[in-house]
């Protein structure tokens, strides 16, 4: 979820008691700045020509680790993000979610992380795998861009980037899966892409399989001409599939509704989103498989296959497991809390849409969660109970009040 504090390279080399402190993370001054948030100005800066060639030259380094598109927006104040994030905020359609919304003001001002940022360079990863093939029993769906880490590459092809800058005599920190920037607002002025109206950035003849990061720089980069056009025209397949209802007009998404969020967010799913979930674990990507862009895409492109992808998840092992274990194959996703226990409620909730009420283990496991320690868990256990008809598992009572509505519900 974070960026890099310090760079591979910067973090390797150590630190002594006789070097400078940054003030702002816990490096070493090397060579007399902070990598991280470039606290002071190397001495002597080159500052070459930074046209159009010189930005030819920064989208070479990023072509190993795979982006396929590059550009550039000025580094003013995103006044059309914020306007959106007020406008969200103001409707109560956030349903406290943080992320970028947690601090407006900081997430649409790039000079807010490098003081006189002049440029962002903005780049995008294609993140379209071949789905491995689903196995059999009990199992949940993830979404494509957690399949694999697609952020790792992203961030070193970003690194890349900033150390050319640096190296040139630029102040240039990179930005990816980072709550410090709205980064689908700078990669539409980069001419990138335009937002659909699922709110999601589609790249013209590609669609919206792509994660996203940038560099803000000091460097005076020139920035692309113009946003792209907008392509959906009087399309609404996205508003039709979502299964919720959630994009509640075209570009404006409630996120007390949007599965991928109610998967994330701490607490109690509420009831009437549970069949809802269907087979999800993490994240939803209705809206995007069913858009004509993105369909297209993978028509013409042979997505590549990754041995380790993760596209399902095999519940009944997952409810078995202990937390430690949980966390260490699941760990990279977005856990409020680091809890494993949102997996688990997840997983619940899947049980009690796919499972086999007939299986010896599902019953069994299911009985184990009606006695868990923790409530929220107890919550699903007794929903999936029922969902599943074994009302036979079903405990008379509970001590706690939100099992004990449960209960009262699914009689």
């Amino acid at each position: 979820m974070w960026s890099l504090i310090c760079s591979p390279r910067h973090a390797a080399s150590g630190s002594s008691s006789t070097q400078p402190r940054c003030g702002r993370c816990s490096c070493s001054l090397r060579p007399g700045w902070c990598l991280r948030f470039v606290t002071v100005r190397p001495a002597d800066p080159l500052h070459p020509a930074t046209g159009a060639a010189y930005l030819r030259e920064l989208a070479l380094l990023t072509r190993p680790f795979d982006v396929s598109h590059t550009g550039v927006a000025p580094a003013a104040v995103l006044t059309r993000a914020r306007a959106a994030i007020d406008d969200r905020i103001a409707r109560d359609l956030t349903d406290g979610m943080q992320f970028t919304f947690r601090n407006p003001a900081r997430s649409t001002d790039p000079s807010r992380a490098v003081p006189g940022a002049r440029s962002v360079f903005v780049a995008a990863r294609p993140y379209l795998l071949a789905e491995p093939v689903r196995p059999a029993g009990a199992t949940a769906r993830v979404a494509r861009y957690a399949w694999v880490d697609h952020y790792a590459p992203l961030r070193a092809a970003l690194w890349a980037v900033a150390h050319r800058l640096r190296a040139d005599g630029f102040k240039a920190v990179p930005f990816a899966d980072d709550n410090s920037i709205v980064d689908r607002e700078v990669a539409y002025q980069a001419g990138i892409g335009w937002y659909g109206k699922n709110a999601n950035l589609l790249v013209p003849g590609a669609g919206s399989w792509f994660v996203l990061g940038c560099v803000v720089t000091t460097a005076p980069l020139p920035t692309s001409a113009e946003p792209a056009p907008d392509g959906c025209g009087s399309c609404r397949r996205c508003l039709d599939a979502c299964p919720t209802g959630a994009i509640v007009q075209p570009g404006v998404v409630d996120a007390a509704r949007c599965l991928a969020w109610v998967l994330q967010k701490p607490g109690i799913i509420a009831r009437h989103l549970r069949e809802a979930v269907g087979d999800r674990i993490y994240g939803c990507d209705d809206c995007q498989e069913v858009c004509p862009p993105s369909v297209r895409f993978g028509d013409r492109h042979t997505p590549g296959a990754v041995d380790d992808a993760r596209a399902w998840v095999q519940v009944m092992p997952l409810l078995q497991c202990s937390d430690h274990d949980l966390i260490e194959q699941w760990g990279a996703w977005y856990l409020a809390g680091r809890e494993p226990r949102w997996i688990r409620r997840n997983a619940l909730v899947v049980l009690g849409n796919v499972g086999d009420p007939a299986a010896a283990d599902v019953q069994r496991v299911l009985g184990e969660y009606l006695l868990h320690r923790d409530p929220i868990l107890r919550v699903h256990a007794v929903w999936a109970v029922a969902r599943l008809g074994l009302h036979h598992l079903m405990p008379a009572t509970d001590p706690h009040p939100d099992v004990q509505h449960e209960l009262q519900a699914c009689r």
